[in-house]
């Protein structure tokens, strides 16, 4: 078999092509390294991690695959090959130790890491005594046992330019980074920094702006540092002014934002193609936090920057001591894997979780790769947690029926904001978007059920109660991938209401169903997209079939987006493989930022091969 037989998606062959068109003489080991490179993007992967493929089988469900080289061979072949280059060369591909790239993602990891490590080794001046009042005062509500992991954040935050702040759902991350602001500002000259807030949607950065607006009213500082805290906040994509289809944006190191202080959140959503340009935008001298759950998913593109930021944490002695002195608070030093292993923070006291709580131990199981443990609780009597350990197609549907019956009944009754309240009480969230356990098939069965129900045509595509979410950002509507609306009757006919947040209480904003955006109905929605939501009840069905889905952080991420109440439908096999399966990005950041010396150990097992399809910087490799 060659590699033309191969099932290769269309930007891989397209890749392949074109290297062969630059080298006529080029072998197939190293073209077939080519391809497995582009293609393990789409998993998320940053590069290839030759150990793991070397004398394995790409491929093997067509007639047996293409057998691989041992490393020691194959890396021959590729260093002695004129489409591979060493670190700094103009090539296709780069060849940094047994990691191989694409020319232009060896570029986003090198640079990101050189960034980070200049940020992270900058001391801005700061008034210790006025930081260390700032903060007793700011968290002086904090009186749980233990370290107060808030207040110990924000004082790393304010002493450094790079800080990293990681939590669980109800840990207060947003409640934090309100406060460690407000202390930045009451600093000498912080009247005059300019701060930004971002996001990697929409969704979440309404979100963001709406909490902190809320919570500023209650902070124990003067009105000219709550008017000097910032309300509005961006997207991501927005704020560096991207240009449609193309990997370039309008900020960049020669034009960089005109900020001081720089706080994203949901930041483990933030891909490495994405952390790179933020970075290189961001001026020198400016701060950068970054909020988000080390445990969530990762970004749905390449790479894993706040998960393998947060690996290596860590406090120096030295650190240790000075934040024990600023914040009155024990802490331990601890060797850091990483160079910025002190600028991350993980807050552990969740508010939203109460210590019986069955979805908290829940999280606690599956974070901690404990498979029994995880059945077992979940067969024990807990009035927040339910499991469906034999599910059917049919019966899933009947529940979701139910389930949404109180939504359906208010999106008839016409009133807006009852609707939307009944909506984020129940939730359907599914691994996957295709098949009967799929987004696609639930919502396709539900809504034909829902027809049936009130006597619609089963063509009809709008009817008072369909639920959908937006996919693609419209900034002249003010719409933005993952926000939900709901069809209502209303005095102009049918109309898509959105969700707005003002000064008091919910807005609502209606369209008409013609100006939308490309968009889905989302009665059920992926994990993936709850990302950053919560809903008072979850129900979360796997699929029947084992899936390269089934991770731990995507069994953790669906339980969480659950504020009183969890469902779960799900075979036990597959819920034992969700938490035994941990997923591992291949990607060298963290090897770029440990600590010299000590080896970062790298997963032997191989990872099978992907067809790529959709991240806009894979328009261009090299």
């Amino acid at each position: 078999m060659s590699l033309a037989d191969m099932p290769l998606g269309p930007l891989e062959r397209a890749f392949v092509a074109s290297l062969q068109r630059l080298d006529e003489s080029a072998s197939e080991p190293v073209l077939v390294a080519a391809a497995l490179t582009c293609g393990a993007l789409v998993n998320g992967d940053v590069c290839v991690l030759l150990r793991r493929w070397a004398g394995q089988r790409a491929w093997p469900e067509v007639g047996g695959g293409i057998v691989l080289p041992k490393l020691e061979e194959w890396t021959a072949l590729l260093q002695a090959s004129s489409l591979v280059g060493a670190p700094g060369a103009f090539a296709p591909l780069i060849l940094d130790g047994e990691r191989l790239y694409l020319a232009r993602y060896h570029h986003y990891e090198t640079q990101l890491a050189e960034q980070l490590l200049a940020r992270g080794s900058a001391n801005p001046e700061v008034d210790e005594t006025l930081l260390a009042d700032g903060l007793a005062r700011l968290f002086a509500r904090n009186t749980q046992a233990g370290p107060d992991w808030q207040r110990l954040a924000a004082a790393q935050a304010v002493r450094r330019n790079l800080a990293v702040i990681s939590g669980g759902p109800g840990t207060g991350k947003t409640t934090t980074v309100v406060r460690l602001l407000a202390a930045l500002l009451e600093q000498p000259g912080g009247e005059r920094l300019a701060i930004g807030l971002a996001a990697p949607t929409g969704k979440a950065a309404a979100r963001m702006a709406e909490a902190i607006r809320n919570a500023k009213a209650e902070l124990p500082v003067s009105e000219a540092i709550k008017a000097a805290l910032p309300e509005e906040a961006r997207t991501l994509h927005r704020l560096l002014g991207s240009r449609g289809d193309s990997p370039k944006v309008r900020h960049h190191a020669a034009s960089p934002l005109p900020l001081d202080v720089l706080v994203v959140d949901e930041a483990s959503m933030v891909d490495l193609a994405l952390m790179a340009k933020l970075l290189d935008a961001l001026p020198t001298n400016a701060r950068l936090i970054l909020l988000g759950d080390k445990d969530q998913l990762s970004a749905v593109e390449a790479g894993a920057v706040f998960a393998e930021l947060c690996e290596g944490r860590g406090f120096t002695p030295q650190t240790a001591a000075a934040l024990q002195r600023l914040t009155g608070q024990p802490v331990e030093a601890q060797a850091p894997r990483s160079r910025l292993g002190d600028a991350v923070v993980l807050l552990t006291h969740s508010h939203r979780f109460a210590g019986d709580s069955g979805i908290g131990e829940l999280a606690r199981r599956i974070n901690g790769g404990d498979a029994a443990g995880t059945l077992n609780l979940l067969k024990e009597d807990r009035t927040d947690l339910t499991w469906q350990a034999a599910p059917t197609p049919n019966a899933l549907l009947d529940r979701l029926e139910q389930g949404y019956a109180p939504y359906l009944a208010a999106a008839r009754s016409g009133d807006v904001a009852a609707t939307f309240k009944a909506f984020n009480g129940f939730r359907a969230l599914t691994a996957q978007r295709q098949g009967a356990w799929g987004v696609e098939g639930i919502n396709e069965a539900l809504e034909a059920r829902i027809k049936r129900r009130f006597s619609l045509p089963s063509r009809e595509r709008w009817y008072p109660g369909r639920a959908i979410m937006v996919r693609q950002n419209d900034y002249a509507l003010g719409l933005f991938n993952g926000d939900i609306g709901i069809c209502l009757a209303s005095e102009n006919g049918l109309r898509v209401f959105f969700e707005s947040a003002g000064e008091s209480e919910p807005t609502f904003r209606p369209f008409s169903p013609a100006r939308l955006p490309s968009h889905d109905s989302a009665f059920a929605m992926t994990v993936h997209k709850s990302q950053g939501s919560e809903f008072s009840e979850v129900l979360l069905a796997l699929p029947d079939t084992a899936s390269p889905l089934l991770t731990r952080s995507l069994f953790y991420t669906g339980i969480t987006r659950a504020k009183h109440k969890v469902e779960i439908w799900a075979l036990p096999a597959r819920l034992a493989e969700a938490v035994n399966t941990r997923a591992e990005r291949a990607a060298g950041l963290a090897e770029r930022l440990k600590v010299q010396g000590l080896v970062v150990p790298v997963d032997p097992t191989p990872a099978p091969a992907a067809s790529p399809q959709g991240d806009q910087d894979q328009l261009s490799l090299f």
